[in-house]
């Protein structure tokens, strides 16, 4: 189990909060963007490093099946619209990426705060990934992010639901 399991603040169960956000287009959206349609949204670290680069391919690689099981994929991190237009074209990726450098959907999630890295405590992401049915709420959270496996998880889920 994740080490930061509680300090995350949206649980299953809970309706999406407000949140107002910017997509790889810059256009603003809330939390009523993700009503009447289900999503997997899943929070990573930064656009490009390997680690994040290797979790949005594997996505990436699953997304055709995840979008056949009736959900769309969105990916979140603290990254620029523009950033996010460079990383989707360099790795070719299908779906669609929210840009939040101001950190207010990560926090409004409970995702960004305190861990370890490299033996030093840093300021962070804390990947998770949420699923959302069409009346906007949370029905399944990985907080166990295996970043070179990630679209298989999140594969695994959905057979589950």
């Amino acid at each position: 189990m994740s080490e930061y399991k509680n300090k995350i603040k949206v649980k299953v169960g809970d309706v999406l909060p407000y949140f107002n956000a910017f997509l790889d287009d810059g256009k603003s959206i809330d939390e009523s963007y993700f009503k009447n349609s289900k999503y997997v949204l899943f929070f990573y670290g930064t656009d490009g490093s390997p680690t994040c680069t290797n979790e949005a391919k594997s996505v990436a690689n699953a997304y055709h099946e995840i979008q056949k099981m009736g959900f769309e994929v969105i990916g979140v991190s603290r990254d620029t619209v523009k950033s996010h237009q460079k990383f989707i074209q360099k790795e070719n990726l299908p779906y669609r990426l929210v840009a939040d450098p101001e950190l207010h959907l990560h926090n409004v999630f409970g995702v960004y705060g305190p861990k370890i890295f490299m033996g030093k405590e840093v300021m962070g992401i804390y990947r998770t990934t949420f699923f959302i049915n069409e009346k906007g709420v949370i029905t399944h959270i990985i907080e166990d992010v295996v970043s070179k496996q990630h679209g298989d998880q999140i594969l695994a889920v959905l057979k589950e639901i």
